[in-house]
């Protein structure tokens, strides 16, 4: 007799809590275990052969197994996938969670789970390959080092203020280097500046190794035409295009554009009841990364004017094909028009440019998937 067995796993840095339940049609589900356990890959295994035989072994069994994505990433799903282990993991915003529940713990986490893979309350995490797993973690790390710079540019405004320097113009140009420059300070509040200089210098001159890095991986065989593609639409260039590429794998898992904007949380929101309807902000469930490339790149789309195309855009649309381009185009001037048209009608920009970010996410769908019938754009 063939048993399908479904092991929830709740997984943690320091432990595993295994839940190990066999799903029964029309009557009560059996759990035949619920345990702790080191986090160690090799245990998973031990507790699955020690459940055969406690089972019986005159049973053949399909066992799946399954974790929230969560701080693992994709480790243990590759370890077990390796030792012959069916695995998934499920996405945290898509899981069919008790209703007002007040007892959380390891143990009930567990079992939500099993019962999750048991009846189908989820949605699996894609699983990207290795080389796009790869370029994606440098692509992170690269923003983490931009954030570290924003920040320590933050902190030397910061301490000029402090001191009664106040710079009127454009920051963080050559000129207002200069002017950071030519302070005269205190002996000791000046080595603290040239301290705060010589990070700034070192962390800028990080950021552009890793920019040079980034446009080499972008020039490989297997991103190279993706990249030139997605380049053709305003406020996209190469760092977003390839984050867009490798975080989301293979664009034809989804069946629409607005079906790849929800995955990306910028769908909008509603809850509404009987005769009342309350609309509310995009969800923000899903890839938040790319979610707010995109609401960066939608930034770069609502400035200037309607139809415009800079010398960086013409050079960006340089040897790709006249559909493209056209199919780019055209979804340029409507995203810009659009977002005029919700301005002048009141919305707050914010807000526009969230509905230019989604807008923007059904047009890369569409340039990713070779839906660009510009009758139809």
């Amino acid at each position: 007799m063939n048993r399908i067995i479904k092991i929830g796993m709740d997984v943690h840095s320091t432990n595993y809590t295994l839940c190990a339940m066999e799903p029964v049609i029309g009557a009560e589900d059996r759990v035949f275990a619920n345990i702790q356990v080191t986090p160690d890959y090799k245990n998973i295994l031990m507790f699955i052969e020690e459940l055969k035989l406690k089972l019986g072994v005159s049973d053949t069994y399909d066992i799946e197994c399954g974790y929230e994505a969560g701080c693992l990433g994709y480790s243990l799903y590759n370890q077990l996938t390796n030792a012959g282990v069916k695995c998934v993991i499920l996405a945290p915003t898509t899981m069919l969670t008790q209703q007002g529940q007040r007892i959380k713990t390891d143990a009930r986490d567990a079992l939500m789970i099993a019962q999750c893979l048991s009846y189908g309350g989820y949605h699996p995490v894609y699983i990207p390959t290795e080389a796009d797993d790869s370029v994606k973690e440098y692509l992170r790390m690269r923003d983490d080092h931009k954030k570290a710079l924003k920040r320590l540019k933050q902190q030397i405004n910061a301490f000029c203020l402090r001191h009664g320097y106040h710079y009127t113009g454009t920051k963080w140009t050559i000129v207002h280097l200069k002017w950071i420059k030519k302070l005269k300070l205190s002996p000791l509040y000046q080595e603290t500046l040239d301290e705060y200089m010589a990070s700034y210098d070192e962390q800028t001159a990080k950021v552009e190794r890793f920019d040079a890095r980034i446009e080499e991986i972008a020039s490989q065989k297997e991103y190279t035409d993706k990249v030139k593609k997605l380049g053709c639409f305003l406020g996209i260039k190469t760092h977003t295009a390839l984050s867009l590429i490798v975080e989301t794998g293979d664009f034809k898992r989804f069946a629409k554009g607005n079906v790849y904007a929800a995955y990306l949380g910028l769908a909008p929101g509603e809850r509404s009841s009987a005769e009342k309807i309350n609309r509310l902000g995009i969800t923000k469930a899903g890839n938040s990364h790319l979610r707010l490339l995109l609401v960066e790149s939608a930034g770069g789309i609502c400035k200037g004017a309607v139809g415009h195309k800079s010398k960086a855009l013409r050079q960006r649309q340089m040897g790709n094909i006249a559909e493209v381009i056209a199919y780019a185009d055209k979804a340029n001037s409507r995203m810009r028009s659009k977002y005029y048209r919700l301005i002048r009608h009141g919305k707050k920009k914010n807000v526009a440019k969230a509905a230019i970010a989604r807008e923007l996410a059904c047009f890369v769908w569409g340039m990713m998937t070779d839906n660009i019938d510009c009758s139809a754009a």
